[in-house]
């Protein structure tokens, strides 16, 4: 086996690996042409990384406005088939390459990033298969579902592939990703791809079984929180609140309960025990929960997807 070691320190560096860091690359014969990429990458020193995303609806433009957002990549071309949405894309944001054509998009990009509905990502693949770059580039689905091994089987080769799925807090920096490697990807690559998906909010590498639990938890799960923070709006108007106030108390309300669990590290029982006094108004709302099976919905919630 051949070996080269290779000691850079660097801020930033094109495969996004921010901050001031040290890479030893072992270069092994199997993977000498993307360790060489890799390498070419850090050494250029630049925030010249090409990112493209192929889908702009409602999770890929929040991933896209929030890298976009966040300058920290100054190479973002955007595709979708959609005139308008790119119109208005380029409008936001002067600073994006908009293109209607996927194929032109992913050539000569360094990390590939597939938004489409699941049902589209056969005829988006077969569409720009050949002009994808297996040795130079990573490709990354977004689409539930679609795992590194149906990327493996459409394009008909092992690659650089990753299977994300982040929410639609991206955005505004707050999305919860969970993000599964194929066998052949290499450390270096998963840290590319962490350190993309991290600039749009909190990421968990998880074994790609768990990615569908975790869909359910938080790309799922933001809706069902959503529609709990819907209730106790109806709720405060029912008991004379105004819309308006019921929605700032319940926002509040949620967003103090994550901050001392966050600040605390407690487990959520511990902090109920501290606001719940035997005989008191909390202890009573409590049971009304139970009484309705609210711990028993939440799970089947999180379940039913997984059928």
């Amino acid at each position: 086996m051949q070996k080269a070691e290779i000691a850079v320190t660097f801020t930033p560096c094109k495969l996004l690996l921010l901050g001031k860091i040290q890479i030893n690359l072992v270069i092994r014969s199997h993977s000498r042409n993307f360790a060489a990429k890799l390498r070419n990458l850090i050494e250029s020193n630049t925030r010249n990384m090409k990112l493209t995303v192929i889908g702009a609806g409602n999770m890929g433009g929040a991933l896209i406005k929030g890298w976009a957002k966040s300058g920290k990549i100054d190479n973002i071309s955007v595709a979708d088939k959609n005139e308008a949405l790119l119109a208005q894309f380029k409008k936001e944001y002067p600073a994006l390459n908009v293109t209607t054509d996927n194929v032109a998009a992913v050539k000569g990009a360094d990390i590939v990033v597939l938004v489409v509905k699941p049902w589209l990502m056969k005829m988006v693949l077969a569409e720009v298969k050949r002009s994808l770059d297996l040795d130079k580039q990573i490709i990354v689905s977004d689409a539930a579902n679609f795992t590194t091994g149906m990327l493996a089987e459409e394009l008909g080769a092992e690659g650089q592939f990753f299977y994300v799925i982040p929410n639609i807090a991206a955005e505004f920096g707050a999305s919860m990703s969970f993000i599964a490697k194929s066998p052949s990807a290499t450390d270096e690559s998963l840290k590319a791809v962490e350190e993309l998906y991290a600039i749009d909010g909190d990421t968990l590498v998880v074994a790609e079984n768990l990615v569908g639990p975790g869909m359910m938890m938080a790309s799922c799960g933001i809706a069902y929180v959503m529609r709990y923070i819907r209730a106790q709006m109806e709720g405060g108007c029912e008991m004379g609140f105004y819309p308006q106030q019921a929605k700032q108390i319940a926002l509040q309300t949620m967003q103090g309960a994550v901050s001392l669990l966050k600040a605390t590290g407690w487990h959520p029982e511990e902090a109920i025990d501290k606001v719940t006094t035997p005989g008191g108004v909390t202890i009573k709302g409590l049971n009304e929960l139970d009484h309705a099976g609210f711990n028993s919905a939440v799970i089947r919630s999180l379940k039913a997807g997984l059928k």
